[in-house]
Parts: C-alpha cells; structure tokens; sequence
C-alpha cells in the first residue's frame, strides 16, 4: 500500500476523506466494490471512482458528503490514539525546526500513537528515513498499525526498546524526543547526531524544561531555544468575523538545539530568536549583508 497519488480524480487504491455537512470525518482506503458505512447512510467506493475530488455525493439514504484528498494534518487527526498526540501547531513549527524534508535521516523517542513518525515518514520521502523507538508494546503495534494504515511504514523503522542503552545509528540529521526524562538521554542524544544536527523535544512541565536545559549545557549543545505555541481560529461568518470561543493555547513547552564540536570554556551560544536584537534581523533581501 502506498501513499496517495496526487492526481485531479479519485481512484482505486486513493486514501479519500468522506465529509458530511455535519464535518464528520471518514478516512478510507478506495477498492472497486468496497462500501463506507455511515448512520447517514451507505457509500459504495465504486460511486466515488472516476469522480473529481471535491464532488459531492449522495448516500443510499441521500445524505450530501463531499470527497476530498486528504492532508497529512487531515489523516493524523484521524489516527486511532491511546494517549493524546502531539497538534498540529506544534508539529509544524518541529518540523521547521528540525530541517525535516527529502532525504533527511531522523530519530524519533517516544513513537506513540505514530502521529509524528506520519508527518515525518510524510516529509522525508522515500530517499530519507525514520527511526522511531518506543518503550512500550502496546504504543509500538498501535504506531505499526497506523502508519501501515496509511502507506508509509517503508520509511520507517519501528524499534521496540528503551532509548537508555543508545541509539543505532549515528550522524542522523535530526532527533526528537518526546518523553517525560529527556534530560536523562541527552549524552545519547548527542552521540546519534551528526556534527550541527538538531534536537527537539516537547515537555508538559517548567521543572522538567529546567532538568533538560542543565543537560543541554552539560552536554555542550548550542543555540538553544524555548517555546510555546497558541493557535486561534476565527468565526468565518463576513458579517460576524470574530475569534471562536475556545482555542488551542499552551501544549506543551518546545526545546532545541544544536550538537556544535566543542565549546572549550565558552558559553555555549544562546537560541537565535532569545536576544531582542534577534527580533529585528537585518534586512538581507536588499543586500545590505554583502
């Protein structure tokens, strides 16, 4: 099973998201004689086939859905879960600060349900790779069954064990960790990744983000930032255009950094958004830095 085929109409073997005018979501995989089974009726697959997506279509009961090709935002929200992944405000910024694209070899610690072993599998393609180590078996069948659910476990490679002995690889392009002791790993972390690479990780707790940063500098890690990100959606009525009522505000704290050779007695660089000076980068686009 692969990951979907961009292309204008639906096709057998498309991954398709069937939505009701109520926005209930179903994701499915399309097969010639296959059937999505709703309380708002049935949909047969082979009534979708051949049809642009975003088309609107009946069920036997003449429920209107529209078909849609799915985002990768649109499938991890879907992901069955057994413990509360990670949101998608949080997961686009680690990605940007990781470096995450074609090609990239990345660490992950703490698979989970796989919701960010998906967006990473997603984003390095098929000449990049995922290594993701999970603790528990549970969690570790859960993240195979998700990503197989979609098509892309080829680029990953599920490890069930803990991280304390290390890691297999060594000079990874990136490392995440999403655990409750990264501070405990952090001469690990550092082993794994290459010269420069990038650490991320997320915690809930300030007394847990003050534990990692004395690793950070004990293992002598650079450019380190600290974070958080809120996200507020607004009432798309043009008559009546105001914030929703509830929002997704704090997460979870974001940490990164970078492994730089060694610092000597240095203090290490701090992140690069961190000093004022930084919120007012000049402007290199007239090439005033040439």
């Amino acid at each position: 099973m692969e990951w979907n085929v961009q292309g204008t109409h639906v096709q057998e073997g498309d991954l398709a998201q069937l939505i009701g005018l109520t926005h209930k979501n179903h994701l499915v995989r399309i097969k010639a004689g296959g059937e999505l089974h709703t309380h708002r009726g049935l949909v047969r697959h082979d009534d979708l086939i051949g049809k642009p997506w975003g088309s609107r279509i009946s069920s036997h009961q003449g429920n209107p859905f529209f078909v849609l090709q799915p985002t990768i935002g649109d499938i991890i929200r879907d992901l069955p879960r057994a413990t509360q992944i990670l949101y998608a405000k949080d997961i686009g910024y680690i990605i940007m600060m990781l470096g995450i694209g074609p090609g990239v070899r990345v660490i992950e610690a703490g698979t989970g349900s796989g919701a960010l072993t998906s967006v990473l599998a997603y984003l390095v393609g098929d000449s990049g790779r995922v290594y993701t180590y999970e603790a528990r078996e549970d969690m570790y069948n859960l993240a195979q069954n998700n990503l197989g659910r979609i098509g892309l476990t080829d680029r990953v490679e599920f490890k069930l064990r803990n991280i304390e002995q290390g890691f297999d690889e060594r000079d990874v392009d990136a490392l995440f960790l999403d655990l409750p002791n990264p501070n405990d790993y952090m001469a690990q972390t550092r082993e794994a990744l290459k010269p420069g690479g990038c650490f991320g990780c997320i915690l809930p707790t300030t007394n847990q983000v003050r534990k990692l940063l004395y690793a950070l500098h004990e293992q002598q890690f650079a450019f380190v930032d600290v974070c958080e990100i809120s996200l507020r959606y607004y009432k798309t009525d043009p008559e009546r255009l105001r914030p929703v009522d509830r929002m997704v505000a704090h997460t979870g704290y974001l940490i990164f950094g970078r492994k730089v050779m060694d610092l000597g007695d240095q203090e290490a660089p701090r992140g690069g958004l961190e000093d004022e000076e930084a919120a007012e980068p000049e402007n290199w686009l007239d090439g005033s830095l040439d």
